[in-house]
């Protein structure tokens, strides 16, 4: 349900639980951040889902039965934060939920044209995990955050790409040679130099 591949410096990591929308359970979020930690010696990571959605978060039935509240989450989110090359999020669909936080750390996000992005965490009577609001309102603002975490709003692609939360928009079948001519440059540099150049970036 999670694949693993190196090829020329960049690790994928694909969530692949397509009859369930890509969905997480707990071993799968174990998985998800064992694949992270165990790859920061690889100069690119590079995050996606098979078939037409990113995920839909936790699965319902593990999330009622704790899932939404497992520590786990922000071992993931936290450790996409400190990899220490270029992240990317390539999203072949829409994302929601806990899911959210995975996007939110990366360094950079691509989306296709339908994607769209929700985390609702007020209908559901979650709160998100404690990094993702203000990851969140770093990139979008304090206002547009409230739009996501209070409001419940579905934030299509395209506006979602005005308001600074994906980056670019690519059609499906160029989604992930984008993502990798973006992650080019670090993959080639010493490693040294992409870690201080992401090192200054962080102050």
């Amino acid at each position: 349900m999670i694949r693993v591949s190196d090829e020329d410096g960049l690790r994928q990591i694909t969530i692949d639980r397509q009859d369930k929308a890509n969905s997480l359970t707990e071993d799968m979020l174990a998985q998800l951040c064992e694949a992270v930690e165990s790859g920061g010696a690889m100069p690119a990571l590079l995050l996606t889902g098979a078939g037409s959605v990113f995920s839909a978060g936790a699965d319902l039935e593990a999330a009622r039965a704790g899932l939404a509240l497992s520590p786990l989450w922000e071992r993931l989110s936290g450790a996409i934060a400190g990899f220490p090359g270029i992240s990317i999020a390539a999203l072949n669909g829409t994302v929601a939920g806990g899911a959210m936080g995975m996007i939110l750390a990366c360094d950079l996000r691509l989306a296709v044209p339908g994607a769209k992005l929700f985390y609702p965490v007020m209908k559901l009577g979650f709160l998100p995990q404690p990094s993702d609001p203000p990851r969140l309102s770093a990139l979008v603002g304090p206002a547009r955050a409230k739009m996501i975490l209070m409001a419940g709003q579905k934030i299509p692609a395209d506006e979602a790409r005005t308001w600074g939360l994906i980056d670019r928009i690519v059609e499906p079948a160029n989604l992930l040679p984008e993502a990798r001519t973006l992650a080019a440059d670090t993959i080639a540099a010493v490693p040294a130099h992409a870690q201080a150049i992401k090192a200054m970036l962080r102050r």
